[in-house]
């Protein structure tokens, strides 16, 4: 099965022996149930073979903890983006608290709907960049309410312009510059709010060469910094996963599992 081949893979590049496993962790929440649930199962098919202990994860916070411990930030103002995922969020009170997010589209998704429109394909992201690179600016609207972003409004704008006979690159170059500068906006609010320094980067749309340079020229700006991770760190990954179970190997959480569980809605006890 294709489950236990990629195991044996995993291994085989690290060098180990199943045997050498002594925590076995998996993403519960926030996602798919019948996706998560595979997940799940096969982790406690490990565990329960190798008598060790599973630990439930939070995929969120998971994306934040590797990017602290691969580029050193102490105390951030993570920005969120993936595909379903669009939060800023910040340490305070025991909590990793929201302080702003999409009111509907993950935006990822939302850039990933106007390729398809487009005929691009999946994903959209990379070839929505490089139309880019080719286009000139037409305003677009600017949706920040307070601390949230709203996309939906702008993703039906942009094909209305896409079927008016407006070029493509100039609308990718145009999404861009319009949803990343109100990423932009809630980020540095949230950083004057925390009274914080520094901006972490997390999710795949962060893999983005314009949202990583308008986020290095803000935090420049505030006297802070960008911490950006490495792309295949920023994308999904197992590492985030193994490293999120290891930071909560001395919890006894229970595994409820909860598809539904925000951000938020974690106690963080490895702090």
């Amino acid at each position: 099965m294709v489950k236990y081949d990629v195991l044996e893979k995993a291994l085989e590049e690290a060098k180990l022996k199943l045997e050498d496993i002594d925590l076995v962790s998996f993403s519960n929440s926030p996602g798919l149930a019948p996706c998560l649930k595979v997940g799940m199962e096969f982790g406690k098919e490990i565990s329960k073979k190798l008598k060790c202990k599973l630990i439930p994860v939070n995929h969120c916070l998971a994306h934040l903890s590797i990017g602290e411990l691969v580029t050193g930030a102490k105390d951030p103002v993570f920005l969120y983006a993936s595909g379903a995922n669009t939060q800023i969020i910040a340490y305070e009170g025991g909590r990793y608290r929201v302080f702003g997010e999409t009111l509907d589209m993950g935006t990822g998704n939302f850039i990933d709907n106007f390729a398809r429109y487009l005929g691009l394909g999946f994903p959209g992201g990379p070839k929505i960049s490089d139309l880019s690179k080719k286009g000139k600016y037409i305003e677009l609207p600017y949706v920040v309410k307070g601390m949230d972003i709203s996309v939906s409004g702008i993703l039906t704008n942009l094909k209305q312009k896409y079927d008016k006979g407006v070029k493509k690159e100039d609308l990718c170059y145009s999404l861009q510059e319009t949803v990343f500068a109100m990423l932009m906006e809630v980020s540095e609010r949230a950083m004057a709010h925390c009274d914080k320094k520094e901006l972490l980067y997390g999710g795949g749309v962060c893999c983005n060469d314009r949202l990583q340079e308008m986020g290095e020229i803000m935090c420049k700006e505030r006297k802070g910094k960008c911490f950006i991770p490495e792309r295949s760190l920023l994308v999904d990954n197992g590492l985030m996963i193994a490293w999120q179970g290891y930071l909560e190997r001395e919890s006894n959480k229970k595994i409820d599992f909860d598809p539904r569980l925000r951000t938020d809605d974690i106690d963080v006890t490895w702090k």
